[in-house]
């Protein structure tokens, strides 16, 4: 048996000081802190800090087919090291998508025994794949990821509104999995003039590309599915007032629908994003300061009700690092590593606790999944992922010493608060000061 403690332990009903009992990776007993048996081995994280492992349900892995993009070991190293000991995978960029079993098939191959911490994954609905959806879902998907606009990528076209009821007519059927929905209506986005005149590098060009009415009138189109088929719905990296208000909207009409956000919309605004910086770049764009207060009330009064990383990284080339074309650059932000010091960074000042940290990052994330009670959270009976940290120091983010594959990131220079110091899978010490420690550990789920 092992026993953690801290003075300051995060369980769900708040933080005290506690001891956390594990035998064979699950916790056995979570008791007061001094309760420690004779023979128990004694993690003791004194007045650090000890919460749940963060789930990350928004991750682009790219393998196979793009690992020069990001691979399960940068990946979940870079997880590790911030403190996340789940990711769910998205069914796109790789090569093939995760669109049918054998795809799938090709995803698991591609991450046995690459993996530093736990990875489950998503199917994908694409147009004429619904009835590869059923399969999926037997075979161990943990729900559906779609595009309503442009993935970006040829092997993951978006959905029209036609496509998507065929796939969730068998959704509907099958055990209650999320679909989750990139909300963008194409026709709503609005393409730039004469690209020989709109200056290309500037941030504001591409905001007005992608207006908040964009994502609205999606949400409100999910709605209407919703109560029409009641399959859980799961509006990904929401980034605007309207679209808080529409995610408001259709639960007060008692609908399954649900929303998350990602630490870049909570920490920056439009104004503060420079010309030419496209390591910014994003879909949907970082907003102006209203929208990003909004999505601070939205995880506040629990509309929006989690935060995780959309990590979607891309090699440099393709940022358009050198030439700063907003319109040319692909848009992703890699933060796997820092999300949990950028969210509680955003967070202070703003009343906030490292309980309601640990439900928008460990908690609800794990439940959207179907893994709650056994990752993220700290009960009897839970896997002990579990990651150390002190909520207190401050660092400095240096790109180059991030584990991610390409270093490329907008928080480089930024001081954040939050250092991790130890990352726990299962009760495994899989990260630990500044380093890796026992590797491979991570199963696929």
């Amino acid at each position: 048996m092992c026993v953690f403690r801290s003075r300051r332990v995060v369980l769900p009903d708040g933080e005290r000081p506690a001891a956390i009992h594990v035998r064979d990776g699950r916790i056995t007993a979570v008791t007061e802190y001094d309760e420690i048996p004779a023979a128990a081995d004694l993690v003791d994280a004194g007045d650090l800090t000890i919460s749940p492992g963060l789930v990350d349900t928004h991750v682009h892995v790219n393998e196979p087919g793009r690992a020069d993009w990001e691979g399960f070991d940068t990946a979940t190293r870079a997880a590790a090291a911030g403190g996340v000991t789940t990711i769910v995978d998205m069914p796109l960029n790789s090569i093939p998508a995760t669109i049918d079993v054998a795809g799938f098939e090709r995803k698991r191959e591609a991450a046995r025994g690459r993996c530093h911490v736990d990875v489950g994954f998503w199917g994908g609905v694409v147009p004429g794949n619904s009835a590869h959806l059923e399969p999926l879902a037997s075979a161990g998907v943990r729900g559906f990821k779609c595009f309503l606009a442009p993935s970006g990528v040829e092997e993951f076209p978006p959905v029209s509104e036609s496509s998507l009821r065929d796939a969730l007519r068998v959704l509907s059927r099958a055990r209650a999995v999320p679909l989750l929905v990139h909300a963008e209506l194409p026709g709503t986005l609005r393409p730039p003039g004469n690209l020989d005149l709109v200056d290309r590098r500037s941030y504001r060009t591409y905001l007005a590309t992608r207006p908040e009415s964009a994502e609205v009138e999606a949400i409100e189109l999910l709605a209407r599915l919703a109560a029409e088929y009641r399959v859980p719905t799961h509006v990904v990296h929401l980034s605007s007032a309207g679209g808080v208000a529409a995610v408001a909207a259709a639960q007060a009409r008692g609908l399954p629908v649900s929303a998350e956000t990602c630490p870049h919309y909570l920490t920056w605004t439009a104004d503060e994003v420079p010309d030419g910086a496209t390591a910014f770049k994003c879909a949907p764009p970082i907003r102006t300061g209203e929208h990003r207060d909004a999505l601070w009330v939205g995880l506040r009064r629990r509309t929006c009700g989690m935060v995780v990383t959309d990590h979607s990284p891309a090699p440099p080339s393709m940022k358009c690092l050198d030439t700063g074309d907003f319109l040319a650059a692909w848009g992703g932000i890699s933060s796997l590593e820092l999300s949990l010091a950028a969210v509680w960074t955003a967070a202070l000042g703003r009343g906030l606790s490292t309980v309601d940290l640990s439900r928008w990052m460990s908690r609800a994330p794990a439940a959207l999944c179907g893994l709650a009670g056994r990752k993220g959270t700290i009960v009897t009976g839970a896997e002990a992922d579990l990651v150390v940290w002190d909520p207190d120091l401050a660092f400095t983010v240096v790109a180059d010493r991030l584990e991610q594959r390409h270093k490329s990131t907008p928080y480089h220079g930024r001081t954040l608060r939050g250092s991790v110091y130890a990352t726990f899978v299962r009760g495994i010490r899989v990260w630990q000061a500044g380093k890796l420690d026992q590797g491979y550990q991570g199963r696929l789920l």
